[in-house]
């Protein structure tokens, strides 16, 4: 299978093929964009996607120093300013001190690019990633780790972090995920790397990557048999999987199918790649 020019792969698209090989063909091989809503009630949740992106944008300018009280005075949503209080107390406790927000790493994987974007690395005598989600729901730790993210992000910061630890490879054993929750600010769910999970991931990816490129045609990305995988996806109707979307409050995962900056980012506009 051929891509196309530039692609790179990513958390989004490798748990979009992992999920529904048919809809990494729509998507990402014939770039087809389909009018259909991906959740419901459509603006409701239009607008929580839009509060988690303020929500971001406001731990992002808190790591850079920006004064607290200041950031507060842009609020003006309850749920939002909620988060925002339930950050504060607990958002970055016990994280080592040198934080990089919204950094983005690149990998090779199978003659392309892997790239993955973190919410934040905390560098110390251990390297933590954090990643906040504004889900409603908690999810369950088991389905967190068998998600592309949990591989992906570790993985990549092994290989390619060294700029952020003085030039010097981070030990797959002194990394931990963790995922925060601004719903549930006492419950994080982290994962702790080690070696042996690192050649495990590796493996994993290079598989992955290999399958979707030994596939030539879309007789070979075939529609998956897990009918609730179809319930948030966009293409439903049109491979005749229901018209009705699913309501985004039953979902614990709360991004959309793909993020805009990993769908539209170029190699030239990511620094912190290592060859």
């Amino acid at each position: 299978m051929k891509l196309p020019p530039r692609f790179q792969f990513s958390q989004s698209n490798l748990q979009d093929f992992v999920d529904c090989p048919r809809r990494f063909y729509l998507r990402y091989v014939m770039d087809l964009q389909y009018p259909a809503p991906q959740s419901a009630p459509l603006q409701e949740f239009e607008l929580h996607m839009q509060q988690g992106e303020q929500f971001h944008r406001l731990a992002q300018q808190a790591i850079l120093k920006i004064a607290p009280d200041a950031l507060a005075e842009t609020i003006d949503d309850d749920r939002v300013f909620g988060w925002w209080e339930n950050f504060l107390a607990s958002g970055l406790t016990g994280l080592p001190e040198d934080r990089h927000p919204e950094i983005m790493l690149s990998v090779p994987l199978a003659g392309y690019r892997l790239v993955a974007k973190y919410d934040l690395i905390a560098i110390g005598d251990r390297a933590v990633i954090i990643d906040w989600k504004t889900a409603l729901n908690l999810p369950k730790r088991d389905t967190l780790a068998k998600r592309l993210q949990t591989i992906i992000y570790p993985y990549v910061l092994a290989k390619a972090g060294m700029h952020l630890n003085n030039g010097q490879l981070i030990a797959p054993e002194n990394i931990t995920m963790m995922y925060w929750f601004t719903e549930f600010p006492d419950q994080p769910i982290t994962f702790n790397y080690s070696a042996a999970k690192f050649v495990e991931d590796g493996a994993t990816l290079e598989r992955l990557a290999v399958d979707i490129l030994s596939r030539d045609d879309e007789s070979k990305f075939p529609l998956t048999d897990d009918l609730n995988k179809c319930k948030f996806c966009t293409y439903r109707s049109l491979n005749q999987r229901g018209g009705k979307a699913g309501d985004f409050r039953d979902q614990t995962e709360d991004e959309p199918e793909e993020s805009p900056s990993i769908l539209g980012i170029s190699l030239d506009q990511i620094a912190e790649i290592e060859f």
